[in-house]
C-alpha cells in the first residue's frame, strides 16, 4: 500500500505540473476551451435540428433524446479526458518513445493515460453536462432513490465503457500500421451510435454496438429504464440496470487486448 500511495503521489504531481504549463499560456487555453466547447454544441445541432424535424425519431423525442446525448456524450467525455491519450500510442511506438516506459518501475498502461493532459477537453464535458442537466429537468421523471441511483450508475458504466474502448484501440495498435483511423472508427463511431436510439440501428451496428462494443448500456437502455420507454423490440425495460455487465465485459475485452498487443511488442527495433 506504501508503494501504491507513493505512485499514485507521482502521478498527482506530473499531472499537476501539466495542467499549471498548460492552464499558464491564458490566451492559448482559453482558445482550446472555446474551440472543444464549440464542437460539442455543433454535434448536439445536429441531433436538434433532426429531432426538431420530427416529432419523434426511433420512439424518442428531442426531450428525451436530449437525455440520452448529455449521458452519452457526458461519460464519454469524461473517459476521453483520462484515457484519450492512448491515442498517442502509434505516434509512441514509431519514435521509440515508447521502450522507455518499460524502464521504469511503473505499469505501462498507467504511465501511457498520464503522459499527457489536455485540458481542452473540459469544454466537451461542459455540453454533456448541461445537456444532461436540461433533458433531466425537461422530461416527467419519477424522482427517487431508484431513480438516483440508476443515473449514477449508467454515468460511472458509461465511463468505463468508452475508456476500455480506448484501452482496447490501444492495444490492436501494436499490431496495425498507420491504424489509428481503423480504431476510431468504432470508438468515436462508438460514441455517435451511443447519443442515438438503437432502434434506428441495423441489425449489424445493433450486434457490434450493442454486444461486442457495448455503448447502448452507456446512455440508451438506461434512459429507457428510466423513462419507461420500449426499447429495441423484444429487450425487457429493466435491461438498462445491466449496465455495470457491459462495463465488465468491456473491460475484459479492452484487458485481453492490451496484454495481447503488450506481449507482441519487441520494441522500435523490430
Amino acid at each position: 500500500m506504501a508503494d501504491v500511495r507513493r505512485s499514485m503521489r507521482a502521478y498527482r504531481a506530473v499531472l499537476a505540473s501539466r495542467a499549471r504549463s498548460q492552464a499558464s499560456y491564458r490566451a492559448s487555453f482559453r482558445m482550446d476551451l472555446v474551440g472543444a466547447l464549440l464542437v460539442g454544441i455543433i454535434e448536439f445541432t445536429e441531433i436538434w435540428v433532426l429531432y426538431t424535424a420530427s416529432d419523434q425519431i426511433g420512439g424518442f423525442t428531442l426531450a428525451q433524446i436530449m437525455l440520452v446525448f448529455g449521458l452519452a456524450d457526458l461519460a464519454f467525455s469524461l473517459a476521453d479526458l483520462v484515457f484519450g491519450h492512448c491515442d498517442n500510442l502509434p505516434l509512441y511506438v514509431r519514435k521509440g518513445t515508447l521502450d522507455v516506459f518499460f524502464l521504469r518501475p511503473q505499469p505501462v498502461l498507467a504511465q501511457l493515460v498520464t503522459s499527457d493532459l489536455s485540458l481542452r477537453r473540459i469544454g466537451r464535458c461542459l455540453v454533456g453536462a448541461t445537456a444532461l442537466t436540461v433533458g433531466l429537468v425537461v422530461n416527467d421523471i419519477d424522482w427517487g432513490v431508484g431513480t438516483i441511483g440508476l443515473l449514477v450508475l449508467s454515468l460511472a458504466c458509461g465511463f468505463v465503457i468508452f475508456a476500455a474502448q480506448f484501452v482496447m484501440a490501444a492495444g490492436l495498435q501494436f499490431f496495425l500500421i498507420n491504424g489509428a483511423e481503423m480504431t476510431n472508427a468504432f470508438v468515436y463511431g462508438g460514441r455517435y451510435a451511443a447519443t442515438q436510439p438503437a432502434t434506428v440501428w441495423p441489425r449489424a451496428l445493433l450486434v457490434l454496438f450493442g454486444g461486442i462494443f457495448p455503448v447502448a448500456f452507456a446512455a440508451y437502455l438506461p434512459v429507457s429504464t428510466l423513462l419507461g420507454v420500449p426499447s429495441v423490440a423484444g429487450l425487457p425495460v429493466w435491461l438498462g440496470w445491466c449496465a455495470p455487465v457491459a462495463a465488465l465485459w468491456a473491460v475484459c475485452v479492452a484487458w485481453l487486448c492490451w496484454r495481447w498487443g503488450l506481449r507482441h511488442y519487441r520494441g522500435a527495433g523490430g
